[in-house]
């Protein structure tokens, strides 16, 4: 009898110790889920903390604003580069809203002259020569500037601030008769946009930046496909034209940057 009670002990005695076993692992899960610690918490507290360093990092290093006045140039691709002298310069005025360290909304306006000069007759003016038409653009715009992130790259590369920019513009443009008075101007507007990128080279850190900014623009000019230049075959003293004034344009504007 002793002998197959000690048996029947032998033979519970390992599950015993795995119940057991299995009874102490529940206890410490129970621990680890009821307890003070969330891995969903502390990650969000995590994200929290460094959203914070960051912020208090921009607004310890960061620019905030920024005025920009500068000069550039202003050319033409297209029909309209071959019809047009550009008179430069080109004048500059923007403001920039930083967001944060990369990113930054631009609000500005640009102004450049451009002269054609049609010493001949063409298919609207069939009496007499055009002459010099001389065309004032005004564009305004709205842009989005993102700075390259320069942490990895050599110092040359960082204090140069490189970005790219895209920009939406409206051009208002008035054509002027200048040998010709009695012919009215003619004005319109056209809607572009712009893309490009650009160097910001400091002066003094948070204070002043030189910039340099390379833009190609899409427009939509109100005369674009006008017909008014087209040469007359056979007409006497038409001897060239333009058949219409399409074409891009392309501008480079070095800025002088007042940054608080």
């Amino acid at each position: 009898m002793l002998k197959k009670i000690f048996l029947i002990l032998l033979l519970l005695s390992p599950l015993l110790a795995m119940a057991q076993g299995l009874e102490q692992i529940s206890e410490e899960l129970d621990d680890d889920v009821s307890g003070s610690s969330d891995i969903f918490s502390d990650f969000n507290e995590d994200l929290e903390a460094s959203q914070v360093l960051e912020d208090e990092r921009f607004y310890r290093y960061g620019r905030f604003f920024s005025v920009n006045l500068g000069g550039g140039f202003t050319t033409f691709t297209g029909n309209r580069g071959n019809a047009y002298d550009d008179n430069h310069p080109t004048f500059h005025l923007s403001t920039n809203y930083f967001m944060d360290f990369q990113q930054a909304i631009q609000i500005g306006v640009e102004y450049s002259k451009h002269t054609m000069v049609l010493d001949t007759k063409t298919n609207q003016y069939r009496d007499k020569n055009v002459g010099a038409v001389q065309t004032d653009m005004t564009r305004v715009f709205v842009g989005y500037k993102y700075y390259v992130d320069t942490a990895d790259l050599g110092t040359a590369i960082t204090y140069s601030n490189p970005y790219f920019i895209g920009r939406v513009e409206y051009w208002y443009q008035t054509n002027k008769f200048v040998d010709r008075p009695e012919f009215q101007k003619q004005k319109g507007g056209g809607i572009g946009s712009g893309v490009g990128a650009g160097l910001e080279f400091p002066v003094e850190l948070k204070k002043a930046y030189v910039g340099v900014e390379f833009l190609f623009h899409v427009v939509n000019f109100f005369d674009k496909y006008t017909q008014d230049y087209r040469k007359v075959p056979g007409l006497a003293g038409s001897t060239y034209g333009f058949e219409d004034l399409t074409g891009n344009a392309l501008s480079i504007i070095i800025s002088y940057n007042f940054t608080w």
